[in-house]
Order: structure tokens, then sequence, then C-alpha cells
């Protein structure tokens, strides 16, 4: 195979790869349901610690999207604590705290274990 056929055939490969994860990308969010949404919904609810939690009463359709959420926070604070001289479950409830006036309203929250929409 000469030079000029090897790099035609490592670009259309390239457009291949971005073509498919393109693909996949818009598939996957047309059928998971976003964080937003689920929050809207009342399938997830915002817990005083920083992260979510599936509301009373809720179905668990979003359950998956609220556990790989729970672990990018969890990075997150690991990260802020370590930064700030804290413990993780401080750093999400600060993050808490902070985040909490921009609850849109019928926001499903959970204080001290009580749960009650914003």
């Amino acid at each position: 195979m000469n030079t000029a056929t090897m790099n035609h055939t490592r670009r259309a490969c390239r457009r291949i790869v971005l073509f498919a994860a393109l693909l996949l990308s818009f598939t996957g969010s047309a059928l998971a349901i976003d964080l937003d949404g689920a929050l809207k919904k009342g399938v997830a609810g915002e817990v005083d610690n920083g992260y979510l939690a599936v509301p009373p009463g809720a179905s668990r359709e979003a359950a998956e999207l609220i556990g790989t959420v729970n672990n990018e926070r969890r990075s997150a604070y690991q990260e802020l604590a370590r930064k700030n001289g804290v413990t993780p479950e401080i750093a999400g409830k600060v993050t808490f705290e902070k985040r909490y006036p921009g609850f849109p309203p019928g926001t499903w929250i959970s204080i001290q274990g009580r749960w009650s929409q914003k």
C-alpha cells in the first residue's frame, strides 16, 4: 500500500469512529433521563449531604442516573476536601448549602432526613 492510500484509510477510519461516537452519544442521551428532567419529574431529589436520592413514593427510574451522579459528586467532594483540609462529608454539606438557593421550586429536598418540596 502506498502512503497516499494509507493516509486516506486512516482518515476514513477516524471519521467512522467519530461518527459512531457522536451517534452513540445522541442515542444514550435520548434514551436516558437527565438530571434536570429527573429533578423536575420528582424521581430524584437533593439531600443535605450533597448527594441525590429517590424521594419517597417516586419510581426508581432514575436510580442508575442517581448512582452515576453521586459517584461523580463523591470524587468532587474528595478533591474539595483535600484542597480545603476538611472531610468529604463537610465538603458535600457545604456544597449543598451553596447550591440550595438555586434549586427550582418543586425540587424534592431532604434536610435532616425529612423530605419536602421546595
